[in-house]
């Protein structure tokens, strides 16, 4: 992965756009980011990273805080990133979510945030992805680095060194967990555990489920007496216990087969005792229905002279009821004849009493043509005489609408004169004000402005006096820190010098000097009293120097912190006082009043000239529509007075000498009504008289054919359908009974003629029955509860042997599952405590710190080699991610926590770059061409920084860019390439490159 070029628009403290040309420094290899403290320097690479994740993870509230408090609401807020991952070059832009006043009214609304993915095919860019979501997705597949793992392997933010080097084993764990994607390895160790809870439940309750088992087997075979008691059921084991189970099974089941040969026996004699019953009963009941047959047949010898009466009916109603529909269309043909005789009497008698001479069915007939010729002419002057009235109501409401047309059409002609005049009237007031109202903007913007350089100067005003509390206790600690150091110094110098002394006092006449080796000691040097310095003693001193310079350090961040708020605060305000600001904010106060009301004139004047404009606009289009209006009703007006004076001439030839022509019109409908009337009954009486004489003809040749002398003959034997469905039933049922009951005593006689010498005894058979039904019924039981128990016991045998073989598989599987659950959390016998996510990360600590030595002994000068330990952890702490410092110069192991500043950073550094290298090589070999380190430089002396440096270069080795955000002057001198970050005097700050020979 390589960066090419950075680009910044009000983004931190940049509001302006500013670039970073990271291909500038492609020759130098290694270049510095510089600037006064808070001018932005780390603000370069929260660009970097906000770019590839959308978030700058030093802030809490993530990318809410990317956004600069010098934008104004309008002001964009933009990162765009260009970089080459493999052999493709990218670019990416990303603008994070703000609020911008609304375009229309007060208050503002939010932008939501956007992002755009493009790839350099060709020499132009071609969009591959849109949205944040779509670009994260996209990026992830390309870089093949979480954000986690950038931050470690690429940008090695300020503070980040020594968190991994001095963390506790628990920390270590979830960074690396992050790193490398362990997680998994615990999700295997709980889902373990719950294998090993799963495999623990199977088994008590497997347990629970057999003992209750062989309890209910135990029970049975005590209440069923199966075997004999030789023993209690507590002193056997379950294996013992279920084989009396299937030995209790095999007794039950001889048991139910004995039962079950008792049980047939019984069913024959059962039988057998049913069949004498039955030919007993038999013959009993047949002298009994022989019986009540010789007296049915007697009832129906007294029947016989009635039914044959109501054979002789039903044959006559047969015989009539074909001539029912003759006879009843005889009967209503003969009333047709008089009703239609009637009618025609009343026509005639209509026709005289209007003084007409009387007339026969074609005379009438040829009046109704005449007539009908008549009354079409009456009728259509009668639509024009109805016509007339319309006509004359209709010239009435058109003068009306005339008159009301003109009114309406010279009131429109002054709303319209009117509204013109309002127009001319706004045009010119907002032509006035127009001119102020533009100035909104930097008025609006110079108030906003001016209040917060006057907060920033109230803000620096009440920071003066915590900068110089600060720089006064700073001083104080610096004093008293250095007087710890001479103190040391002393102490060391006093020891030297007594160190003679102990040495003089164990030399010996004739033995070696340890240190020249003479036998001669001329003059042995002496020891003081109250001059012994011991080891206790420089040990304390150093603790007392340690401490010392700690509060020195503490109390130098404080002041540091204190004079970067102080003047940041300052910067805001542009270096202006809280007295002059204010009485600038009352004058931009002032003028943004005067500006908004002009605004708001201007505004209620282009409302008023809307207003006039619609309203002008409504009024001509009105008075076109009225004079459009006007000309139709009047168009009107005449088409009526035409259509008036053609219906007058039509309606006065038709009347006659009526008075109107709807009275002619009645005259002659009714006279062609009474005309229509003779002969429509003339015609009907006719045909009726013809009908009538065919029915009766009819009628009178079928009374002949079916034997009836008269009509009232044949009526008289005529019956409803149901009286001769009822004489058919008696027939029929008499002539059933009686041949059913005849056969019945002949069969039944044949039947009794074979037992006639055979004693019949109902009772005693029963009673025979019932006995050997209730021995049967004693067997079924008997059997029936054998086969019960058999069942029981045969099931509860098979559930026992199955259960106990469950328990036997259950419990081995459980110890194996259990060792390996308890192997994998770390628990006994796993005698290192090692979690197996634990284990995966030590060989990945392994390979850390093996590439992390490769750097910290050449920048130790091979003093220093870090060195992992999977050495118990105190208080049940996670073990196996121990690091520890191995000293060539004591061959002893210590502590991380043990080294000084300076080593700190250097260790940190080197592990930091060793877990870089181990970190790409896991996400599949990712080529690293730039790297960035923020900060830490400070706390190294010349000779440690030269060798720090001499690292670096190390790094830029095959074409890789190196990095690095630092104040430190010799960092400068150093090198020569340089991104430096400056802020103005109004705020904001601004990036340029720079580059000088090394001095």
């Amino acid at each position: 992965m390589k960066l090419h070029r950075l680009e910044l628009v009000g983004f931190g403290p940049f509001l302006s756009q500013q670039e970073v040309d990271f291909d500038a420094f492609e020759d130098d290899g290694i270049f510095l980011i510089t600037g006064r403290t808070g001018a932005g320097k780390s603000s370069i690479l929260d660009g970097v990273c906000f770019a590839l994740y959308g978030g700058v993870p030093r802030y809490e509230n993530g990318d809410k805080r990317v956004r600069s408090d010098h934008c104004a609401p309008e002001d964009p807020t933009r990162a765009t990133l260009e970089l080459t991952v493999g052999e493709t070059r990218w670019r990416v832009s990303r603008m994070p979510e703000f609020d911008r006043p609304k375009k229309r009214g007060t208050g503002t609304t939010r932008v939501g945030a956007e992002a755009q993915l493009d790839e350099l095919v060709d020499g132009a860019w071609i969009g591959r992805a849109a949205g944040p979501r779509d670009v994260g997705l996209a990026l992830d597949d390309i870089l093949g680095l979480t954000q986690q793992q950038f931050l470690q392997v690429i940008l090695l933010a300020q503070g980040s060194f020594s968190r991994f080097l001095l963390a506790k084993n628990d920390e270590r764990q979830r960074l690396l967990r992050t790193l490398f994607g362990t997680k998994s390895y615990e999700d295997y160790e709980r889902i373990l555990e719950q294998h090993r809870k799963d495999a623990e439940l199977l088994l008590t309750r497997g347990g629970e489920r057999l003992e209750d088992l062989l309890n209910d087997v135990e029970s049975v075979i005590a209440e069923r007496q199966l075997l004999p008691i030789v023993e209690a059921s507590e002193a056997l084991s379950a294996e013992r216990r279920v084989e009396k189970a299937t030995q209790a099974a095999v007794e039950a089941e001889k048991r139910a087969a004995a039962r079950a040969d008792e049980v047939k026996t019984a069913e024959r004699e059962r039988d057998a005792a049913s069949r004498h019953r039955e030919i007993h009963t038999t013959l009993r009941d047949a002298q009994d229905k022989r019986v009540r047959a010789e007296r049915i047949l007697a009832d129906l010898g007294g029947r016989s002279s009635a039914t044959e009466l109501a054979r002789t009916e039903l044959g006559d109603a047969l015989r009539a009821e074909p001539l029912r529909s003759l006879l009843t269309q005889a009967r209503d043909a003969e009333e047709r004849v008089v009703l239609a005789s009637a009618a025609a009497r009343t026509a005639a008698d209509a026709w005289a009493h209007a003084g007409e001479h009387p007339v026969d069915e074609r005379a009438a007939r040829e009046i109704i043509d005449a007539l009908t010729g008549d009354i079409a002419l009456a009728q259509e002057a009668r639509a024009a005489e109805e016509q007339i009235r319309a006509t004359l109501t209709e010239q009435d409401a058109l003068q009306s609408q005339h008159t009301a047309v003109a009114a309406a059409e010279a009131k429109a002609i002054v709303r319209r004169d009117a509204a013109a005049q309002r127009v001319t009237q706004a045009t010119a007031m907002a032509g006035e004000l127009v001119k102020v109202a533009a100035l909104e903007p930097s008025a609006r913007a110079s108030r906003g402005e001016l209040r917060d350089r006057l907060v920033a100067a109230q803000e620096a005003q009440q920071l003066l006096g915590a900068v110089e509390a600060a720089d006064s206790d700073y001083v104080a600690a610096n004093a008293v820190a250095q007087e710890a150091s001479r103190a040391v110094g002393e102490l060391l110098q006093r020891r030297l010098l007594g160190a003679a002394g102990e040495l003089a006092e164990r030399l010996s006449e004739n033995e070696p000097c340890p240190v020249c080796g003479s036998l001669v000691h001329p003059d042995p040097a002496h020891t003081t009293a109250g001059d012994t310095v011991t080891d206790d003693m420089v040990t304390a001193a150093e603790e007392r120097r340690t401490e010392a310079h700690q509060a020195e350090q503490r109390a130098a961040d404080i002041a540091k912190s204190a004079r970067d708020a102080h003047a940041r605060a300052s910067a805001r305000a542009g270096g202006v006082g809280v007295d002059d600001l204010a009485v600038s904010l009352q004058t931009a106060e002032a003028e943004l009043m005067r500006v908004e009301e002009a605004v708001a004139a201007l505004e209620r004047a282009h409302n008023e000239r809307e207003s006039a404009e619609v309203e002008g606009s409504k009024a001509s289009i009105e008075l076109v529509e009225l004079r459009e209006e006007r000309v139709n009703v009047e168009t009107d007006i005449a088409r009526a007075a035409d259509r008036l004076a053609t219906a007058a001439a039509t309606v006065e030839s038709a009347r006659a000498h009526y008075e109107t022509v709807a009275e002619r019109l009645d005259a002659l409908v009714l006279r062609r009504q009474r005309a229509r009337d003779i002969a429509e009954t003339t015609a009907f009486l006719a045909e009726q008289e013809r009908a009538a004489g065919g029915a009766v003809s009819e009628r009178d040749g079928a009374l002949a054919e079916a034997g009836f002398v008269s009509e009232d003959a044949a009526s008289a034997a005529l019956r409803p359908r149901a009286e001769r469905e009822r004489l058919a039933a008696t027939i029929a049922e008499y002539d059933s009974v009686l041949r059913r009951e005849t056969e019945r005593v002949v069969e039944l006689d044949e039947v009794l003629a074979t037992a006639a010498d055979f004693t019949i005894d109902v009772p005693a058979a029963e009673a025979a029955e019932a006995a050997a039904i209730t021995l049967w019924t004693t067997a079924v039981a008997e059997a029936a509860t054998a086969t019960e128990v058999s069942g029981r016991m045969s099931t509860l045998a098979a559930r026992a042997v199955a259960l106990h073989a469950e328990r036997a598989e259950a419990e081995a599987a459980h110890a194996v599952i259990s060792r390996l659950a308890n192997t994998v959390a770390g628990r006994a016998p796993n005698a290192l405590r090692m979690t197996l996510e634990a284990f995966v990360l030590a060989a990945q600590l392994e390979d850390i710190v093996i590439a992390a030595n490769l750097r910290l002994q050449t920048m130790s000068s091979g003093r220093y080699r870090l060195q992992h330990t999977d050495a118990l952890a105190r208080r049940n702490a996670a073990s196996g991610l121990g690091l520890e410092v191995l000293d060539a110069h004591t061959g002893q192991a210590r502590p991380p926590q043990s080294l000084s500043g300076g080593e700190t950073f250097l260790a940190s550094l080197a592990l930091a770059l060793g877990l870089a290298e181990v970190v790409t090589a896991q996400a599949g070999g990712i080529r690293l061409d730039t790297l960035f380190i923020d900060e830490g430089f400070g706390s190294l002396d010349a000779e440690t920084l030269e060798t720090a440096m001499r690292t670096l270069d190390e790094l830029r080795a095959g074409g890789r860019t190196v990095g690095v955000i630092s104040h430190v002057e010799a960092m400068k001198e150093q090198l020569p390439a340089q991104i430096i970050v400056t802020a103005s005097a109004q705020g904001p700050s601004m990036i340029r490159h720079a580059s000088h020979s090394r001095s």
